[in-house]
């Protein structure tokens, strides 16, 4: 590659390459491409949520930047199937740590000049505002799973049946008020079909 090229973007762009619950049968196949733009923009809904309804301040554009970003990883490192990355603090640390080396890898790829751009994306700071925005982005993680459980539920197919309540278990323990507005008015939609959609 030419001095003066990055392959960072052409990288982007391989995320729909990347395939999602690989051990589960699908009727659907959803890649990380789909889901990343479907946690970019329930992300950003939690913020507005936080915002308008309990008198945050939270970054609504940057939690949908981080949303869209957070799986990019998986382009080096693959889809690591959630029993396996979580089955014991071993593996999640060692996991983490490739991660954190893939990202590096990725930013790696920017032009110079660009990086420190890129940083806080990948990185997100260790305030509490911060903090409290990953905890957005990863609820809006765990809602974009529940909803592909509900899309396979709704063609007949029960392979996803333990992965939904194990999801919806997870979400309440976040006691995140953003995540229960969003699980009693948005969520509910998901069940309908098209028709019920559009004459709701």
């Amino acid at each position: 590659m030419k001095k003066n090229e990055s392959s960072f973007c052409a990288m982007m762009s391989r995320m729909k390459y990347i395939d999602r619950w690989a051990l589960m049968r699908n009727s659907v196949t959803e890649n990380i491409c789909e889901h990343s733009l479907e946690v970019a923009m329930i992300a950003h809904m939690l913020c507005v949520i936080g915002n308008k309804r309990f008198g945050k301040h939270l970054n609504a554009e940057h939690a949908a930047l981080v949303g869209m970003y957070h799986d990019t990883t998986e382009i080096i490192t693959g889809d690591m199937p959630t029993p396996i990355k979580y089955l014991n603090e071993d593996i999640q640390r060692i996991f983490h740590g490739i991660e954190d080396s893939a990202a590096r890898r990725l930013i790696s790829m920017l032009p110079e000049d660009l990086r420190e751009e890129f940083l806080p994306i990948y990185f997100m700071g260790e305030g509490e505002e911060e903090s409290y925005l990953w905890r957005l982005v990863k609820a809006a993680d765990k809602f974009s799973a529940l909803i592909k459980c509900i899309e396979e539920q709704k063609t007949g197919n029960r392979e996803f049946d333990s992965a939904r309540i194990a999801i919806e278990k997870a979400i309440s323990l976040m006691e995140l008020p953003e995540a229960e507005c969003f699980l009693r008015e948005f969520l509910p939609a998901y069940e309908k079909n098209l028709d019920e959609l559009q004459n709701g």
